[in-house]
């Protein structure tokens, strides 16, 4: 093993190796991006845990995002969903798959820019490219139900998800597995195969 890799997975393809410095990746973007869908074949190809943070949050809590929502309102929520991503970044050898509202928190944006061996990748594409997507998947998704203001929900958040962003992948012409393939060659080229 070279001295730059610590983690090493294989599948009917070939390794993945992760460098040594990074204990957890981070995905972040906004619905439709893929997150949840890259995060589980990532794990699969480094043999790291994957983890959503809604359904992190979801089990803390003891109740569904809507419901935390609906009883509690979205700061309450949001304070929650804080303290979930602070355990969350406790773990090593992590793919986590950020909520499309996590980065909005300055709090979050902190734990996740200051929490040694964090490397966060941006998946990335056109609303409408990541809209159509929704429409396609059987999830309630309330947030869209009005395409006019999830569409400026998506220019505020966009800003804030390529800030925080070590690596930025535009997805829209990709496979899920193009994009896991992206990533992996990403981590292992400079400047990020160094901590």
């Amino acid at each position: 093993m070279t001295p730059t890799t610590t983690k090493t997975a294989t599948d009917s393809h070939t390794t993945a190796v992760i460098p040594a410095h990074l204990k957890r990746l981070v995905l972040t973007g906004f619905m439709g991006a893929g997150k949840s869908t890259i995060g589980r074949l990532l794990a699969a190809r480094t043999g790291w845990t994957f983890l959503d943070l809604d359904a992190h949050l979801e089990a803390r809590t003891g109740a569904t995002i809507a419901e935390l929502f609906a009883s509690h309102g979205e700061p309450h929520f949001r304070r929650l969903e804080s303290t979930a991503l602070a355990s969350a970044l406790g773990r090593t050898d992590t793919i986590l798959a950020l909520g499309g509202g996590t980065p909005e928190g300055l709090t979050n944006r902190l734990l996740l820019e200051q929490t040694p061996g964090t490397f966060t990748v941006f998946l990335d594409a056109p609303f409408p490219t990541l809209f159509d997507r929704c429409m396609l998947q059987d999830i309630a998704r309330p947030v869209l139900e009005d395409p006019a203001a999830a569409q400026l929900r998506f220019a505020h958040r966009h800003p804030l998800y390529t800030r925080l962003a070590r690596l930025t992948i535009n997805t829209a012409d990709l496979t899920p597995e193009d994009t896991v393939e992206t990533i992996l060659a990403a981590l292992n080229q400079s400047p990020y195969s160094q901590p």
